[in-house]
């Protein structure tokens, strides 16, 4: 059995001001339209991240507020999301509600679509904070992080072209 650790709920003001707070923009060729079925397809995150190594949707379709999900982050980590934002085609925004690995108190993303001439432009906001022990540690980690965090937001920009080639 998989260990459960409870977090706090995020919300958007947490999305705005946390410590720890990762924002990557992506222009993508592809109409908003596109970009978000891919979003919201069955194989979201794990057809462009090798962070992400496995990802379930637990709501049935059509997804909206209170929608969740259960994603898997290097076979290890497992996040329970639950999300409070749903403007379709537009922005998604999820708290987690859970995860497998103690020391996180807060995570939240928010994923905003804008129509550009080219396409889409994904603003993709992740934003985290550990409990007082894991707090140093996530202070060290933050180049990392942002990195990890950037290569999940354009590796969407990879998946569309290869759509696009379809």
């Amino acid at each position: 059995m998989t260990p459960r650790f409870t977090l706090a709920a995020s919300d958007d003001s947490f999305l705005a001001t946390a410590a720890r707070r990762y924002v990557h923009t992506v222009d993508i060729s592809r109409d908003p339209h596109d970009v978000w079925d891919m979003l919201t397809a069955d194989d979201a995150l794990v057809s462009w991240s090798a962070v992400i190594t496995a990802s379930k949707w637990l709501s049935p379709r059509p997804f909206g507020v209170g929608t969740t999900r259960l994603v898997t982050l290097g076979g290890v980590v497992r996040l329970e999301e639950r999300f409070y934002r749903w403007e379709e085609g537009e922005r998604m925004t999820f708290t987690v509600d859970a995860a497998s690995i103690p020391g996180l108190k807060r995570f939240a993303e928010d994923l905003v679509l804008q129509p550009t001439p080219g396409g889409t432009r994904l603003t993709w906001t992740f934003a985290l904070e550990g409990n007082p022990l894991l707090q140093p540690l996530l202070g060290v980690a933050s180049p990392v992080n942002n990195i990890v965090t950037r290569t999940i937001a354009q590796g969407i920009t990879g998946k569309a072209q290869q759509e696009a080639r379809r």
